[in-house]
C-alpha cells in the first residue's frame, strides 16, 4: 500500500449515528423513515434554470458585451451593414452556444436516468435493492466487486477496499482503503450528506 492510501473508518458499537442499526438485521423501516425525515434524501440538490435565463446568458460577459458594443457603434454611426453582421453573429453564437448546452443537458440527463443507483441494503432482516437516494445513516450495504458505492459508507467488515474515484478527482488510479477503529461523531455531524 502507498503513503497516499487512505484509512477507512469502523463504525464502533456504541456512540455514533449507526450504532442503534443491528449489523444482523439492519435498520427498521419505521427507523428507516424517521432517519431519510431527519436527514433528507442521499442526493445532491439540483439547481434548474430556465431555457430563457439560461439563452441571456449567452448575452452576458466580457465577451458578448464587445461584441454589443461594437454594433451599438456601428449603429451610432449609422453602418448598417456592420450592425446587421454583428447582431447576426451575435444571435448566431448564442443559439449555437445554447444548443449545444440543451443537447449536452438532455444527455446527462438521459445517462443519469440509466445510470440510477440502487443499493443492496438489510431492511428488517432482509436484503433489499432500493433507490440509493433513499440510504440514511445507520444502514448496512452490501459492497462487492465492481459495485459503485452509493453514498458514504463506513466498513464493519472486511480488512482492506480498493476504490477507483476517477469520476470524483480525476485520478487515474484506484485508491486504497484499510479497516481502523473510529472515533464516536455526533448525531449533527457537518460532515454528514444531507
Amino acid at each position: 500500500m502507498t503513503d497516499d492510501s487512505l484509512t477507512a473508518e469502523v463504525l464502533p458499537q456504541a456512540g455514533a449515528i449507526g450504532a442503534s442499526s443491528d449489523q444482523a438485521a439492519g435498520l427498521t423501516e419505521a427507523e428507516a423513515a424517521r432517519r431519510l425525515a431527519e436527514f433528507d434524501e442521499n442526493a445532491l440538490p439540483e439547481a434548474h434554470v430556465s431555457a430563457f435565463v439560461r439563452l441571456l446568458t449567452y448575452f452576458w460577459g466580457p465577451i458578448p458585451w464587445m461584441i454589443e458594443v461594437a454594433a451599438l457603434l456601428s449603429a451610432a454611426v449609422q453602418h448598417w451593414a456592420d450592425f446587421a453582421i454583428i447582431f447576426v453573429m451575435l444571435l448566431l453564437n448564442a443559439g449555437v452556444g445554447f444548443w449545444q448546452e440543451f443537447k449536452a443537458d438532455t444527455a446527462i440527463a438521459a445517462l443519469k436516468e440509466r445510470l440510477a443507483l440502487v443499493a443492496h441494503v438489510l431492511r428488517d432482516g432482509r436484503w433489499r435493492d432500493i433507490p440509493a437516494r433513499e440510504l440514511v445513516p445507520g444502514d448496512v450495504v452490501l459492497i462487492r466487486l465492481g459495485n459503485i458505492i452509493p453514498a458514504d459508507v463506513r466498513l464493519t467488515e472486511g480488512e482492506f477496499l480498493s476504490v477507483d474515484q476517477s469520476a470524483l478527482t480525476g485520478e487515474n488510479r484506484c485508491r486504497s482503503t484499510k479497516r481502523q477503529a473510529m472515533r464516536p461523531i455526533p448525531a449533527r455531524s457537518p460532515g454528514l450528506a444531507r
